[in-house]
């Protein structure tokens, strides 16, 4: 799972909600997500916006899932 998930998941936030937070294709954002596209950097950075996130780049980290 990557941070950019769990981040959104902490907020009990949709993937559509994360989209409308940020200004990116709902499609956009699940295939960030999942790995399919890497995002262009002024995704990153409304991404982290969005979010509350410092350090756009630990958005695309991988994190466990255990525990």
């Amino acid at each position: 799972m990557k941070t950019l998930t769990r981040e959104r998941e902490k907020r009990d936030w949709t993937r559509w909600e994360l989209a409308i937070q940020s200004r990116i294709h709902p499609a956009r954002v699940g295939a960030i997500e999942n790995g399919r596209v890497v995002p262009y950097p002024v995704e990153l950075e409304r991404l982290a916006k969005a979010l509350g996130v410092s350090d756009p780049s630990t958005l695309l980290d991988e994190v466990s899932t255990d525990g």
